[in-house]
């Protein structure tokens, strides 16, 4: 019998920190710390009837809470390797994240814990849980119904009611309660009338399913920045692409180009792009715009990049994309093989 069959189905909660669970500090807020017992309070002052619906759940901490602005890749892997232990004992899995960088790390999640054949569910808060007016409380209560719906089968992000798919999320506000957005795919579910609603044929467990076939790459080889992120801006010169792409420590870049994916009338700067390339770098180009996918060609402006061997992401977030580089560039492929990986949709995160 797995965890999602168990009549009485148990959820795990990590705590990584984030504004959900800080505290008043000296120079404002800060981490917290017990946050099992701050958590309990919280989900104690529901009505009883929405207590009593509410799945078991035990919390672990890490070992230091913090804020999701100095997440790095090596927490990536540090979480997914937490997840890969402990899943199995578990109907799903809940985090709590800080939302700055949430969305970057569910992408990340996603690619490697290919095939996970229960809820991931990421979410956070944007005011402390003990404040006035938190959507803390809330946030999680939902996040722990979304976790025991045995057809979730992947890693999301449940904020403000919604549940989306983790590689296809931005946060799209600073300060709003309704924070993320997924600009180019539909809500895997949502909360209607205090039950939570998963949507048919939306979820991998209806697109793309197999067997769990986790890869948890060392993500230490790209330490040192591995993978660069360059937008382009208006006077944009060769000399400054060459800046970060000739270091030697760089081993793939992500370009947000123009609208359906252009580039300046420049053969210099075409000619840095494609060296860069050339070397083995892995460079991966997506549009400035939040909505619609990079089409190499369909401008002349455009050509520049499928001639310098830069790689489409489509319609591929921000996120979804710097996290793909950095955990192809981690495997021990030949450059053919990532290549082929990135233009593959791995987790519908294309």
């Amino acid at each position: 019998m797995t965890a999602a069959d168990d009549p009485t189905p148990s959820v795990l909660v990590i705590y990584t920190g984030g504004t959900l669970g800080m505290v008043p500090g000296p120079e404002g807020l800060i981490p917290g710390r017990d946050i099992e017992a701050r958590l309990r309070r919280s989900l104690a002052a529901l009505p009883p009837a929405r207590q009593a619906s509410l799945p078991t759940f035990e919390v672990l901490e890490t070992d230091i809470p913090i804020d999701s602005s100095s997440a790095t890749p090596h927490q990536w892997q540090a979480l997914a390797a937490l997840v890969a232990r402990r899943h199995r004992q578990h109907a799903g899995i809940v985090i709590l994240h800080g939302t700055d960088t949430l969305a970057w790390t569910a992408s990340s999640l996603a690619f490697q814990l290919l095939g996970v054949d229960r809820p991931v569910i990421l979410t956070g808060a944007m005011r402390p849980l003990e404040a006035e007016g938190s959507d803390a409380t809330t946030n999680v209560e939902d996040a722990l119904r979304f976790a025991v719906t045995p057809r979730l089968q992947e890693v999301a992000i449940c904020f403000a009611g919604r549940l989306l798919r983790g590689c296809r999320t931005r946060k799209w506000q600073t300060q709003d309660a309704d924070a993320f957005a997924s600009p180019n795919q539909s809500l895997l579910g949502e909360r209607v009338d205090q039950e939570v609603v998963i949507y048919p044929g939306r979820g991998l467990a209806d697109q793309q399913r197999g067997a769990p076939r986790f890869e948890l790459p060392d993500y230490s080889t790209l330490a040192s920045g591995g993978v660069i992120r360059l937008a382009l801006w208006p006077g944009l010169q060769a000399w400054q692409i060459e800046a970060w792409l000739c270091d030697d420590r760089v081993r793939g870049a992500m370009l947000e180009v123009w609208g359906g994916g252009n580039l300046p009338d420049d053969p210099a700067l075409v000619g840095a792009l494609a060296r860069a390339s050339g070397e083995g770098k892995l460079l991966a180009a997506l549009s400035q715009c939040p909505h619609g996918p990079v089409a190499f060609g369909g401008y002349a402006a455009g050509q520049g990049l499928t001639d310098a061997g830069v790689l489409s992401a489509e319609d591929m977030t921000p996120e979804a994309t710097f996290t793909k580089l950095v955990h192809l560039l981690a495997q021990p492929f030949e450059q053919s093989e990532r290549r082929r990986r990135f233009l593959t949709p791995l987790v519908g995160e294309r």
